[in-house]
């Protein structure tokens, strides 16, 4: 392949399963760049919590887009999609594979695929919260169904269904319209790590003990004092969320700990979920002894 024809790289799959070292091993062995699709590991300072990468486990490899933001600043997919886009035509551009590693679906699917994103209104959104706070999460996806009956079934969360219905409004248009077919903005290959469910849980559980370990409430206290509380993406963060209670006295390390766990879990499988709905991911097993020979073959014949 010349320079011009690399694919782009995505190692995607649930939280927990090896993902960045894989990355890693990948642009070791293949001559690549990271480029870093967690949104959590955007913000300086959330080391821990997030499980990034320290610098010395990184195999002396360029990581991209991490730490570009304070915990205060509201991270935005459309901002991604830009900086991923520009990211990978400079790490072809000298010779080497764009490898986006990271669990946020939406972002990998921004960096990767033809995708339209709709501008925003601060002043429309805030109306439209107000109507949350006003009649409650169900009655405004009530609303949101009978414009847009596909987002309303499918989104869970309320901030998704409020930027839902501020599409609508802004645009005349269905939220659900600007996620069209898996199209590829340019040439790329999926690979997904399977973990079966007992054992992801298992390594999800070792994993926040881990970080309880090296110093969570700590890295949760010196962000707290840095304006955690006032970031609407970053102070709901896994792990974050549930230490600022434990600062606040309302929860003890052991409730934090296990609330992280479950809130993980669940996370876990909302990531499986969206990256099984993809055709195009390639699956391979995690713990496979032969797993970066596996990846680097589909990399190379796909």
């Amino acid at each position: 392949m010349t320079a011009g024809t690399l694919p782009v790289i995505a190692v995607v799959g649930p939280t927990g399963s090896g993902k960045s070292d894989l990355g890693v091993a990948l642009a070791q062995r293949l001559g690549g760049e990271i480029i870093n699709a967690d949104s959590m590991q955007f913000y300086r300072g959330m080391d821990i919590g997030t499980a990034k990468l320290p610098e010395d486990e990184r195999g002396g490899i360029p990581h991209h887009l991490l730490d570009i933001l304070d915990v205060t600043e509201e991270a935005s997919v459309s901002d991604f999609q830009a900086q991923a886009r520009e990211t990978i035509d400079r790490i072809r551009s000298r010779g080497n594979y764009p490898i986006l590693v990271g669990g946020s679906g939406l972002y990998v699917r921004a960096a990767l695929d033809v995708l339209e994103f709709p501008g925003t209104d601060p002043q429309l959104r805030r109306r439209i919260e107000d109507e949350l706070e006003s009649v409650g999460f169900e009655a405004l996806r009530a609303k949101l169904r009978d414009v847009d009956p596909v987002s309303a079934d499918r989104l869970g969360d309320a901030r998704r269904v409020v930027r839902a219905l501020e599409v609508h409004e802004l645009t005349g248009r269905p939220f659900s319209s600007f996620m069209p077919e898996r199209t590829y903005y340019q040439p790329a290959v999926q690979l997904g790590l399977a973990v079966e469910r007992p054992v992801l849980h298992v390594r999800l559980a070792r994993r926040v003990d881990q970080m309880v370990q090296q110093g969570l409430l700590d890295e949760v206290r010196v962000l707290d004092a840095a304006g955690l509380r006032s970031g609407r993406t970053a102070s709901r963060a896994l792990g974050y969320a549930q230490f600022l209670k434990v600062l606040d006295g309302h929860w003890n390390t052991g409730q934090a700990v296990e609330d992280t766990v479950i809130a993980t879990r669940k996370f876990a499988r909302r990531q499986l979920t969206w990256f099984r709905a993809d055709p195009r991911v390639t699956w391979l097993d995690f713990d496979n002894p032969e797993l970066l020979k596996a990846a680097t073959t589909a990399i190379l014949e796909g």
